[in-house]
């Protein structure tokens, strides 16, 4: 019988520190294919000319076409427009978990190589996942512009 407590006692501390079911439906509702819609910028006015991920101006990203893959967190985005430096892009993801109870998860994303390798010292970007379905998915990145948060909002829509 103490075996038997102590077995089911491992089972519910195993399940207890693996990752949420909220965080594991996340990952398969990001697999596919996703178009990068608009780029926003929620309670400011104005023009703003803003580069994303280090790597292209927002106007590139508009109609972007970006595909995830849950089961090794990899991906790639495809920029577009003219006066972008065209091309696939390769990256590393995740969804943070320690933010999963609230049910507010911190996306993150790391630059690479085609082979996966990191093009940024192992260092990425970290977002905050707003919104996620099965057809529409909301990132939103603070950064501070002359003192102020600044929130940069990117819309996707699900192929």
């Amino acid at each position: 019988m103490k075996k038997i407590f102590i077995l089911g006692f491992v089972a519910v501390l195993l399940a207890a520190c693996g990752p949420s079911k909220t965080a594991k439906e996340a990952r398969k509702t990001f697999n596919g294919n996703w178009t990068l819609t608009s780029v926003t910028y929620p309670n400011s006015s104005g023009e703003f000319d803003v580069t994303l991920l280090n790597d292209a101006n927002a106007s590139c990203f508009e109609n972007s076409t970006w595909n995830f893959v849950s089961n090794n967190n990899r991906g790639a985005y495809s920029v577009q427009g003219t006066n972008c430096s065209q091309g696939k892009r390769y990256f590393i993801w995740s969804i943070d978990e320690e933010n999963t109870p609230e049910g507010i998860y911190d996306f993150l994303l790391k630059p690479t190589d085609e082979d996966y390798n990191s093009t940024t010292g192992n260092q990425g970007f970290r977002m905050n996942l707003k919104s996620l379905s099965e057809n529409q998915m909301v990132w939103e990145q603070s950064v501070m512009l002359e003192g102020s948060p600044f929130v940069i909002r990117m819309n996707f829509s699900k192929l």
